[in-house]
């Protein structure tokens, strides 16, 4: 069984075709400014990029008559549960208006759906940013009519944690862990028992501040910056995803370059990064705190697990919490494959989006 997997980013789609579980060819088209900026509103880029994707299958020789999975990483939408779910209506209507709000994962199903109509099939999303397991105390905000909400790397999370409990010889259900994926944007979530209790939002100012985004900031500050009348409302949005974090502090959204600034001796740079691997160390130890001391293990993942001015510093902000395992990377593709393949192996009844 073909599988066509789907994973939009900002600057980026990665596409690849899986041999039920093998990774046959897998690629990252890369997405320039000049690319991009032509288009005014996220939908108009489903042409261009589906045009992207026919182009990458052709050159593998893949036909594709010959896919019998079509699936796509999920975007904004309303909170649903973990899962596979098909690409109806009601989810491309939403995902394509952005009706709950504007990123590139919005694409994922939309192009999936588009590609999968040309052989009369179905599209899938699995485990979209908005699953939603939080427990009711972890919603309470601290303002009557705002609730937390979640907005978190669900589709890694969940993957990486069910193969630390693959590896151990256990079910996903049946233990406790935090997973911390470190990205673009950084989320810290409780996963006790097969539901993720408790998880900062990574996209809309929640947590450790990461590579683009602020993460938590001082309310009466943001306020009183919002209505300074020297910012439009979309520049305040602006500031905290895309341009927060180390982009804000540094001009720049690689770890990479970061370190490249300290080997060169930038003091500044240095602290920056200290304190973003110290935030991220605090909001482990939070939700450490509401174990009670019933913890499996810590995971590590995500790209900046690769870079050791993040890592190793926060192995030794966390290291006597427990057990820690690194699984650097993202495992977006593999996930997606997965979930398609089993659906299409031994179907079962779907979720379904309303």
């Amino acid at each position: 069984m073909k599988i066509l997997v789907i994973n939009p980013g900002s600057t980026s789609t990665k596409v690849a075709v899986f041999d039920n579980l093998k990774c046959e060819v897998e690629q990252t088209i890369r997405h320039s400014k000049k690319e991009l900026e032509k288009y005014q509103i996220l939908n108009e880029e489903i042409p261009f990029r589906r045009e992207l994707i026919l182009k990458f299958l052709k050159q593998n020789n893949i036909q594709i008559t010959d896919i019998e999975g079509f699936i796509g990483r999920g975007g904004l939408m309303k909170p649903i549960k973990s899962g596979i779910y098909k690409v109806n209506d009601q989810m491309e209507q939403d995902l394509y208006n952005c009706t709950y709000g504007t990123h590139a994962s919005n694409l994922g199903g939309l192009l999936a759906k588009e590609l999968a109509k040309e052989v009369n099939k179905d599209a899938y999303i699995a485990d979209p940013v908005v699953v939603d397991e939080m427990s009711s105390v972890a919603k309470i905000s601290g303002l009557n009519g705002i609730s937390r909400k979640p907005i978190w790397h669900a589709l890694n999370q969940k993957a990486v944690a069910k193969k630390y409990a693959s590896r151990i010889g256990v079910k996903y259900d049946e233990i406790n862990i935090i997973v911390a994926h470190l990205g673009g944007g950084i989320s810290v979530g409780l996963h006790k028992r097969g539901r993720v209790t408790d998880v900062n939002n990574a996209l809309n100012g929640d947590g450790p501040f990461s590579p683009e985004r602020t993460g938590s900031l001082p309310v009466s500050d943001v306020y009183e910056m919002a209505l300074s009348g020297q910012y439009t409302l979309e520049q305040i949005k602006k500031m905290n995803y895309g341009f927060g974090g180390l982009v804000s502090y540094l001009g720049t959204n690689s770890a990479e370059e970061v370190s490249d600034m300290i080997n060169d001796g930038q003091v500044f740079a240095q602290r920056i990064m200290k304190a973003m691997v110290y935030q991220i160390a605090k909001e482990i130890g939070s939700l450490y705190a509401v174990t009670r001391n019933n913890l499996d293990a810590i995971i590590i993942t995500g790209g900046l697990a690769y870079n050791q001015d993040v890592l190793q510093p926060l192995l030794e902000y966390i290291d006597h919490l427990g057990e820690i395992v690194v699984y650097p990377g993202e495992d977006e593709l593999e996930a997606l494959a997965s979930n398609m393949y089993k659906f299409l192996k031994t179907p079962f009844e779907l979720r379904e989006y309303e």
